[in-house]
Order: structure tokens, then C-alpha cells, then sequence
């Protein structure tokens, strides 16, 4: 099995998202499907190749983040198990980008950090009691 490369956890997270290709200028709206400090993965119908640099906005329940981004990794027709819900382990199809958060304003830094204490909650469960 590959060893794991991330530098913190990453939480199943569904959102709207816009995602730019800046040297083209194409523009694709899809879904974000992980979350993380440091980045996200994104579904994409057709994924835009490794390393283009983009501009990345994610929308969920009235708040926003925006910044600019590298794609990491690209995927097309690669095969898992996993869900963003959490449910079920059908194999399925899946295309998409995983992506480097570059530069994110400070107002949405403190959405991420309050979206990924949400989804550590969905995931986990509430704060323990002392």
C-alpha cells in the first residue's frame, strides 16, 4: 500500500465549486469531494493535467473560500470505492483533480479551518467531555 503523503487529514466535504485554468481561461463548475488544510479534490468530467496552475472557488451553506491553486494529480476513469457521503462501497468511475491550496486570503483561511472542524465533527463525532 502507497504511503500516505498528506500533511494533515483529509474529510469527505461536498460543495459547489468553480474551477479556472488561468493560462486558458476555461471555467468549469463541478463539485468539490475532499477536504483539507492544504488542499482539496475536485470531480471533473475531464480533469485538467497535473500541474496547471488555477484559480478555485468553493460555495456551501452562505460561505465562501477563493484562492489560487496547482493541480497536484489528475485523475480520469480511476475506479473506487469510496463516497463523498460516506455510504456504501460501490466500485465506481472517478475523474478529478487533486488540488494544492497557493495562495488563500485570511477570511478564507478561517472558513477552511471552520469547515474542516465541521467535517472532523461529521467524521468523529462531537468533542469528547473531560
Amino acid at each position: 500500500m502507497p504511503e500516505e503523503r498528506r500533511r494533515t487529514p483529509r474529510y469527505p466535504f461536498v460543495a459547489d465549486t468553480e474551477v479556472r485554468d488561468d493560462a486558458s481561461g476555461t471555467t468549469v463548475k463541478t463539485r468539490t469531494r475532499e477536504l483539507s488544510l492544504y488542499g482539496c479534490y475536485v470531480d471533473m468530467d475531464n480533469p485538467f493535467p497535473a500541474g496547471t496552475p488555477i484559480t478555485i472557488k468553493i460555495n456551501t451553506a452562505g460561505r465562501s473560500l477563493e484562492g489560487s491553486g496547482k493541480v497536484v494529480y489528475s485523475t480520469a476513469n480511476d475506479l473506487t470505492c469510496d463516497r463523498p457521503d460516506g455510504s456504501g462501497s460501490t466500485p465506481q468511475a472517478v475523474n478529478g483533480i487533486g488540488v494544492a491550496f497557493l495562495d488563500v486570503s485570511v477570511q478564507s483561511r478561517i472558513v477552511l479551518k471552520e469547515w474542516l472542524v465541521e467535517a472532523a465533527r461529521a467524521k468523529y463525532g462531537p468533542d469528547p467531555k473531560l
